[in-house]
């Protein structure tokens, strides 16, 4: 039987700002758009020129956050993070920002990705007397920074970044400067922009846009920005690579109002559903999405095919997430409670139902069944990104075979867990083909390890959890 474990969850948003009498409070802000990307801590740590200062808890950002926080929370400078948990586990000593105080300098420091060489660095440290305080691979990266010595802070974070592997996008924050860096292939989505005379960073571009601010450019893979009073400095830790952005940005976390790789979400994920209908066609009555990431992709295939499309199923915006919750019973009792049919739309329709993604198949068979309860005749289910049949070690939350349908049973099988009346994927082809603009530009790859199991970097044995066996 499939191991029903997890579904697929976010990773993480980083947030930071430099230069802003209210850092804390356009902090607060932009972690608001990104909260999609992580609801289970947050936290902000200033800096007013002599001495850092930190709040953060478990929850969401409204939760962790009130108005009194704020007056501790100086500074002109700041970031933040909201945070979903793969590497290491939950937990408030896990919660980011990290902040660590040394006699010399401080630093606080929010990551979005896994490290994949973090067990074999965590045991060189603790050979050499380190003590780590969390179970967060993020920690590894400040213990290196710190292991340079009396060297400038530049220098000493270019030295760690040399000996982490896999994707980060991170921010770190001193007392008087602010680093901002990525990982050399680009996986992680992270942007600067300014809000007037102040320099922001965000994961995503929609946190921009809340804020008032401009954006300016992505960051490049492999580049360590450097922010302080003088200004902005720029420099490549290594050499250029193709960049391989994590394609499920596009198809799933990433809001449809963010910008990557210059191009805007809801516009490729529309281009997927479109490029789905010309594999996949099907005649059916109408086409209705999967609230709220499939809407997109279902508008593309309506107007590719001239099939209507239909709101046939209402999101409860009262209900939490489904993955996020502990148990599978729980999880199937959440989609009940988080999506309803719209009977007078379906009821004697043959329906298209199109959805981003298939991870475990729990959602699709219900959702499926909740359309033929509510009178449709057919329902073909249209999936706008290939069949996720292989793990993720780069900070998505699909850490073995066992969890995955696809890497179990054939598209037929699938179809008959599901109880659709027929089933289809995008293409690899046809996905890189809606996402990338110019595959000659080097800084518009993607990474598809997750459909195809072409990892961008090597991945060591033990970032590799045994598959599920009964």
């Amino acid at each position: 039987m499939l191991a029903e474990i997890k579904g697929l969850n976010e990773e993480c948003g980083v947030f930071a700002i430099w230069g802003h009498e209210k850092a804390a409070e356009m902090t607060y802000y932009g972690l608001h758009a990104l909260q999609h990307r992580g609801q289970e801590g947050a936290g902000i740590v200033t800096t007013d020129g002599e001495s850092l200062h930190v709040h953060k808890g478990v929850g969401l950002i409204n939760d962790v956050f009130s108005e009194n926080e704020f007056s501790r929370l100086q500074g002109h400078a700041a970031i933040g993070h909201v945070r979903y948990a793969t590497q290491g586990g939950g937990g408030f000593e896990n919660v980011q920002p990290l902040v660590f105080r040394s006699q010399t300098n401080s630093m606080a420091l929010a990551h979005n990705g896994n490290l994949v060489n973090a067990h074999q660095l965590k045991s060189q440290l603790e050979a050499q007397g380190s003590i780590l305080q969390t179970t967060s691979d993020t920690e590894v990266i400040a213990h290196l920074v710190k292991r340079s010595g009396n060297v400038p802070m530049e220098d000493a974070i270019t030295s760690a970044l040399g000996m982490i592997k896999g994707a980060y996008a991170f921010s770190i924050l001193t007392e008087d400067q602010l680093f901002i860096g990525l990982d050399p292939r680009g996986l992680r989505p992270l942007s600067i922009g300014r809000l007037g005379d102040a320099y922001v960073v965000a994961s995503e571009t929609c946190a921009f846009d809340l804020i008032g601010a401009t954006y300016e450019r992505e960051v490049r893979p492999g580049e360590l920005i450097v922010i302080d009073h003088d200004g902005l400095r720029t420099k490549q830790f290594t050499s250029p690579m193709q960049r391989t952005l994590c394609s499920m940005e596009y198809v799933y976390f990433s809001r449809p109002d963010s910008d990557l790789n210059e191009k805007n979400v809801h516009a490729s994920r529309k281009t997927m559903g479109k490029q789905l209908a010309l594999e996949a066609p099907i005649e059916a009555d109408v086409v209705t999405g999967v609230p709220d990431s499939s809407i997109s992709a279902a508008i593309g295939f309506s107007e590719a095919t001239g099939i209507p499309y239909e709101l046939g199923l209402i999101k409860n915006r009262y209900v939490g997430r489904t993955f996020i919750q502990p148990s599978q019973e729980l999880r199937e009792q959440g989609v009940k409670m988080k999506l309803s049919p719209v009977r007078g739309i379906v009821e004697g329709k043959r329906v298209v139902m199109v959805d981003d993604s298939i991870v475990r198949g729990t959602t699709s068979r219900r959702i499926v069944r909740l359309l033929k309860e509510a009178g449709a005749t057919e329902v073909h289910v249209r999936i706008a990104s290939p069949p996720i049949q292989n793990p993720c070690y780069y900070g998505i939350d699909t850490s073995t075979k066992g969890e995955l349908i696809a890497s179990n049973y054939s598209i037929e099988e699938m179809r008959e867990i599901i109880g659709a009346d027929s089933l289809a994927f995008l293409s690899t082809e046809g996905l890189e083909h809606s996402i990338v603009e110019d595959r000659d530009v080097q800084e518009h790859g993607v990474c598809q390890a997750c459909f195809t199991g072409n990892y961008p970097t090597e991945i060591y044995p033990d970032t590799i959890i045994p598959a599920y066996k009964e």
